[in-house]
């Protein structure tokens, strides 16, 4: 299915507002909500920034392609973002990857590439340059990951804890940060806190929720050649990257604490959830956090066998949460209670 193309000059209209809103839905559960709560000169402004890296996200990520020609076509798409190379060459670069996507969603994101270009293209300055900025981030990112996994036939770790730091801050604590930018830049007296603080929380919290999808999709990963947890941990525990499917138990101790990372980092998303002063931007900002602490609960009681399920929090606990942020008008004593009940493993086990 081919998406309807933004054309040049002037207002993309309802037709381009109902692209990203379904773009959105179908790729992140979410930040979907969450943008929907967000006041309407700050959603769209996120929504822009978070579609151009998705689809790119993609094509390091199809691995019938070989590395040499991912990594060209990133390369590619990288210069078409900051500008440096004209978007006309996009459905080019891209048209060998669209029918290699047996998802939907990600075979409609390829196709809809130059509408999110077109987006971007069309943002104030000021925001326009700092999501270049991010989005120059996340492709590194990308590039790192292209880099380091480039035989999906050879299980391969990162060398260290700080390369794991390294690329959760990459891919996602540098989202935390334009967050924060953005709100401060469309939002009067979003915070009870100056943006210098603000910033470290929202980087903190971002990393968080990219350790927690590393978490989350580690068995995933393993399949294709990632391991993304410290080549040294595992030297440590005489554990190799292959052996890891082999003996789960063994690799929980390694497992485990990057889990209380990811928990402390949701902290600090909660500490910035308390200092918003506008309830909409709290329930877009909370909202995340809710669903990465929910969804770390929940690999935490699978215990070993997390390698071996797909672990996502239940749609029906998802328009819960929404329900009692919306009727509460997203409190702070109202959050702060629902965090504590989505951390809590032993509720899982309750509902068991």
């Amino acid at each position: 299915m081919s998406s309807p193309t933004v054309a040049g000059g002037g207002d993309p209209g309802h037709t381009s507002r109902g692209l990203q809103t379904a773009l959105l839905r179908s790729v992140s559960r979410s930040l979907s909500p969450s943008i929907r709560f967000a006041p309407a000169k700050l959603s769209d402004p996120i929504a822009r920034a978070y579609l151009p890296p998705r689809p790119t996200a993609t094509v390091p990520d199809t691995g019938q392609i070989c590395t040499s020609g991912r990594t060209q076509t990133t390369n590619l798409l990288s210069a078409v973002i900051q500008g440096t190379a004209s978007r006309d060459v996009v459905a080019g670069l891209v048209a060998g990857f669209v029918p290699l996507q047996e998802n939907t969603s990600e075979r409609q994101l390829l196709e809809s590439l130059h509408d999110c270009l077109a987006w971007l293209d069309r943002m104030e300055h000021t925001d326009k340059n700092d999501i270049r900025l991010v989005l120059e981030k996340i492709m590194r990112g990308q590039m790192l990951d292209l880099q380091r996994f480039d035989d999906p036939n050879e299980i391969r770790a990162l060398g260290t804890a700080a390369d794991l730091d390294e690329y959760t801050y990459l891919v996602a604590g540098c989202v935390g940060e334009v967050w924060t930018q953005l709100c401060c830049g469309h939002v009067r007296n979003v915070a009870n806190r100056g943006q210098d603080e603000m910033m470290p929380l929202g980087k903190r919290d971002g990393m968080a929720l990219q350790l927690m999808n590393v978490l989350r999709d580690a068995g995933s990963d393993l399949r294709v050649g990632r391991c993304y947890f410290p080549e040294y941990e595992l030297t440590a525990a005489h554990l190799s990257p292959s052996q890891i499917f082999a003996e789960p138990k063994r690799f929980q101790p390694i497992y485990r604490p990057w889990l209380d990372k990811a928990r402390a980092g949701l902290e600090s998303g909660m500490e910035y959830s308390r200092a918003i002063n506008n309830r909409r931007v709290r329930v877009a900002t909370v909202l995340p956090a809710l669903i990465g602490a929910r969804t770390l609960a929940l690999l935490d009681a699978e215990g070993a066998m997390v390698l071996q399920r797909t672990v996502k929090v239940p749609r029906r606990e998802v328009r819960v949460m929404i329900l009692s942020l919306g009727m509460s008008l997203a409190s702070r004593g109202v959050t702060n209670a629902m965090f504590k009940r989505a951390a809590d493993v032993k509720d899982i086990a309750r509902k068991s």
